[in-house]
């Protein structure tokens, strides 16, 4: 097994993809971590436009946490049964396809691209900064970690969606149960209170209270996922898929009503190195054993919680691919049964906006949850559509439903875009469209290539060229690499012509070797003519090219140039020889009258009577 396979896993078949597909409580860790440690961050988002008026702000936080967690369900069972709709995966952009049109499914397309992108390296720096807000002194090495994390996540995804999902699912579990835990023992048995806030709540105006719902909305970022990714599932995928939607509606509620319950409670406000979770778990358990088994899992967690988006955006990517706006190695699959290009892109993609911002947490933040909201609200408006054209039992009910929720998220992305938009929204504003105009140009050359290949029409009846002629390049010193290609050249037709080019100068040594040649040759006796190029430049190509072009031929013949070329079996020895067939094929690649191929000699051959390389021509 070599180094690559070590990492990822050996290539599964086809009938072994089960064993990568996914249950609901791995679902749970694949596609839902990104949704669920938003509570880390989404009640401290609205905790701090609120306390701008006061501490007695903070009492607007249970309100405005009830009317997230509203949307929230709206939101769920919107995705449930863009589920059942859509089991192909997809999400918004599957949604808007169907309903809205080619133009709201790229801009769908689009935003959750850059969203994925967003989460996962908000997600990683995010982990990392609770890290080195433990441990100071790890300050320095948060760039190299944020990207060590990343390569971990993408490694694991690599290996097949299982895989990571079974590796997350413990730690999923310790930050589920122990959060959940802790926030029903600051219900009972609190430790202690940490603030006195003032009993009466201060006039603000709708502006402000919605400028905090739609800072709150961060929270929600990631339940799209699971629609997304619905092929990851196991069958009945839908079932499982929709159970897995479902439960995480149930627990990422609950947290955030716990959490604003609490907060009130004890008196909790934002600020400082602490975070108002922290502060939260601090007044219901105090300092003890469980606070920092959770805090360790929080901050495990927001690390993994990137593994959303790599469940996703390969989905898309297929899809995408499919309908021919992304190129169409993203449809394929590679030897783990996973999206290989998709996770690829993502990761480097990542990478890159982590190196950007040094691993800063807060320099992304304003560009997040503009990208999702956007597919958020195309998706709503989309099932309204479909409600209307299907026309199910209840679907008033529903469109209703849906229409609601997608004018609550529309007006969150209109406020994310003119509250963030000079601290750094206005990258996303620029991003998405940059990637829809990418989107176009890659469409248009699949529309043009496949009218030159007439793809769809039967072709017409196939009627072989005459045998063409045989071009062989050789060195001026013969080898068994020039036998093996003479043999080959043989094989394909009775012209075949051997073709050196040889420096021509003043100098006595190049002329003897064109005669030791020629006399070799002669010797030799191959059946093959020997024609001898001369050149006062250092260039092979030219000389070769305008013998091409005055070699006789019938009408409708090739001309095919068959290139001898050592392939050395070591990276490095690469270097120690000249790409002849490359620079050839370069030349000639734009000939539709010329046919390359090459007669590969690997080196060193075995010695021993295993496995032996054929060294076939590659055409």
């Amino acid at each position: 097994m070599d180094m690559w396979h070590l990492l990822v896993g050996r290539p599964l078949k086809a009938s072994e993809s089960e064993s990568e597909e996914i249950g609901t409580s791995e679902g749970l860790a694949a596609l839902s971590l990104d949704a669920l440690t938003s509570v880390a961050y989404g009640p401290e988002a609205i905790a701090l436009v609120l306390i701008t008026v006061g501490a007695a702000g903070i009492h607007y936080l249970l309100p405005i946490s009830l009317a997230i967690i509203g949307l929230l369900a709206i939101l769920v069972l919107s995705y449930s049964q863009v589920i059942d709709a859509y089991p192909q995966g997809g999400g918004a952009y599957a949604v808007s396809k169907d309903n809205l049109g080619v133009g709201a499914s790229k801009l769908a397309a689009a935003a959750l691209i850059v969203d994925y992108i967003l989460t996962v390296s908000i997600s990683i720096a995010a982990g990392i900064g609770a890290l080195t807000s433990t441990f100071p002194s790890l300050l320095p090495w948060t760039l190299p970690m944020c990207l060590g994390l990343l390569a971990i996540v993408t490694f694991l995804n690599l290996r097949g969606a299982g895989e990571s999902a079974r590796a997350f699912l413990f730690p999923t579990m310790v930050f589920v149960v122990g959060l959940l835990s802790i926030l029903a023992w600051g219900f009972i048995h609190p430790a202690h209170a940490l603030h006195a806030v003032p009993a009466a709540a201060p006039h603000v105006s709708w502006f402000f209270l919605l400028t905090a719902f739609a800072a709150g909305c961060t929270a929600l970022t990631g339940v799209e996922a699971i629609a997304n990714g619905v092929p990851l599932f196991r069958e009945p995928r839908q079932v499982r898929a929709k159970r897995t939607e479902w439960l995480l509606g149930a627990l990422l509620g609950t947290m955030l009503l716990g959490i604003a319950l609490l907060t009130v409670r004890f008196g909790a406000l934002p600020g400082g190195s602490t975070t108002l979770l922290s502060k939260v778990m601090v007044g219901a358990v105090g300092r003890s054993w469980a606070f920092f088994v959770v805090s360790l899992a929080i901050t495990v967690v927001l690390g993994l919680a990137a593994n959303t988006s790599f469940g996703g955006l390969p989905v898309l990517a297929s899809l995408l691919a499919r309908d021919r706006y992304l190129p169409r190695s993203f449809a394929i699959r590679g030897d783990r049964l996973v999206f290989e290009r998709g996770i690829w892109v993502l990761a480097i993609a990542s990478a890159i906006l982590l190196v950007a911002v040094d691993g800063n947490t807060q320099a992304l933040i304003p560009m997040f949850a503009i990208g999702v909201f956007t597919g958020f609200t195309l998706s709503q408006f989309g099932m309204v559509v479909h409600w209307r054209k299907t026309k199910p039992s209840g679907w008033r009910f529903r469109a209703t439903l849906n229409l609601a929720g997608a004018f609550a998220t529309g007006l969150a992305t209109m406020l994310f875009v003119i509250t963030k938009f000079v601290e750094g929204a206005w990258v996303v504003v620029l991003a998405v469209p940059a990637i829809i105009f990418i989107f176009g140009r890659i469409h248009r050359y699949y529309d043009r290539a496949g009218r030159r290949l007439h793809v769809g029409d039967l072709p017409n009846s196939v009627s072989p060229f005459p045998k063409p002629i045989v071009i062989v390049p050789v060195s001026p010193e013969l080898t068994e690499l020039t036998r093996r290609a003479l043999n080959h050249a043989l094989s394909i037709s009775e012209e075949v012509i051997a073709v050196v080019v040889i420096l021509e100068s003043p100098n006595e040594d190049d002329n003897q070797l064109r005669k030791s040649l020629e006399a070799q040759w002669k010797i030799w006796n191959p059946p093959v003519r020997l024609v001898v190029l001369k050149s006062q430049f250092q260039s092979v190509v030219r000389p070769l090219l305008r013998f091409i072009n005055s070699v006789d031929r019938h009408s409708n013949q090739r001309i095919f140039v068959l290139v001898p070329e050592v392939v050395p079996d070591s990276v490095g020895s690469m270097l120690l020889h000249n790409r002849l067939g490359t620079a050839i094929a370069n030349a000639l690649k734009k000939r539709t009258d010329v046919v390359i191929g090459m007669v590969p000699m690997h080196l060193p051959e075995p010695s021993d009577g295993g496995s032996k390389r054929t060294d076939a021509p590659h055409f």
